[in-house]
């Protein structure tokens, strides 16, 4: 089976028309944009060039240079109000699901993964088109984007979700790259309607804290494992500095069934906290900490942390791939 790695994010500068979009409001949005770009070794100053083909270009020749076959590309929506208006104001960055279908098509290594918030009025026009174009995922930020998914006005949605066999990439517990319009929705807790419409859901980075003092939801994910046979979680991000005290949790063999490995790139990867907490071993930190390519890296850093294979391909079995 391939080797997934199911958590990879777009982001374009709206070149060539293709509709996509981010701001850079402070300080720390620019500081967070540049650390990001140079650790995938891109110049920040592709920001003002063609950053959708430079990003793309070098995206692909990371993906086929490392030791994975494929890679989850994740569009992204923006906020809705609870009435269903949209709020692009309070989002910082937004990709159109036609780049990501586009890529997929144009290259095999790229599994499009589409974002509609369910509140939109088009969005089950837009869920079957999708589908129809042969999506197979669709990741959204609760928490960011203002998704209640316990509503039930939503339930139609992922019923049609359900019946197509898209699985829902939903990201659970703290964040601080995105700004949150409502804290709350970081509870796994929020997936219990998909799941009960019968949605295959993955809570992204396993419900941790993003930030020292965040609450940490991992316990309650794992709770709900126990409750719910078509849950599961990622490990993205948990290479990075701030989520890594997840991962002593999601190490047990049982638990370890229902995990994923997710990168979460471009967030940077750091060997050095998870190096600290005693997960990874003191040879393959030196070994692989200096590594350019940074889907290689976190690859490597989740298999010496004890990852078992089936977490790399366990997304290939769930979308049935040959």
């Amino acid at each position: 089976m391939k080797k997934i790695d199911c958590h990879v994010h777009f982001v374009g500068g709206g070149t060539a028309q293709s509709g996509t979009w981010f701001t850079l409001k402070t300080w720390w949005d620019r500081l967070q944009a540049r650390m990001m770009l140079k650790g995938c070794g891109i110049e920040p100053s592709a920001m003002h060039d063609d950053l959708d083909l430079i990003y793309t270009e070098q995206l692909v020749k990371l993906i086929r240079e490392s030791s994975l076959d494929a890679l989850v590309l994740l569009a992204q929506d923006i906020a809705h109000a609870d009435d269903g208006t949209p709020l692009p104001e309070k989002s910082k960055f937004y990709v159109p699901n036609e780049v990501v279908l586009e890529l997929g098509k144009r290259h095999e290594e790229i599994i499009p993964a589409v974002s509609i918030h369910p509140g939109r009025a088009d969005a089950m026009d837009e869920l079957d088109r999708c589908i129809e174009s042969g999506a197979r995922v669709l990741k959204l930020l609760p928490n960011v984007i203002n998704i209640d998914c316990n509503d039930k006005k939503y339930a139609p949605f992922w019923t049609r979700m359900a019946e197509g066999k898209v699985i829902f990439l939903s990201h659970t517990g703290g964040e601080m790259t995105l700004p949150v319009i409502n804290k709350a929705y970081a509870d796994p807790r929020i997936l219990t309607l998909p799941l009960e419409c019968g949605v295959t859901c993955i809570a992204a980075h396993c419900a941790g804290g993003s930030y020292p003092g965040d609450r940490d939801y991992t316990d309650d994910l794992l709770s709900m494992f126990k409750e719910f046979p078509n849950l599961y979680g990622d490990n993205s991000a948990l290479c990075s500095l701030n989520r890594n005290k997840t991962i002593g949790k999601i190490l047990d063999p049982e638990v370890q069934k229902r995990i994923l490995h997710g990168s979460d790139y471009p967030v940077p990867v750091s060997g050095f906290g998870v190096y600290f907490k005693g997960f990874l071993p003191w040879k393959d930190w030196r070994q692989w900490k200096g590594c350019q390519n940074i889907l290689e890296q976190d690859y490597q850093f989740k298999k010496a942390m004890g990852f078992e294979g089936a977490t790399f391909t366990r997304l290939s079995q769930l979308l049935d791939l040959p």
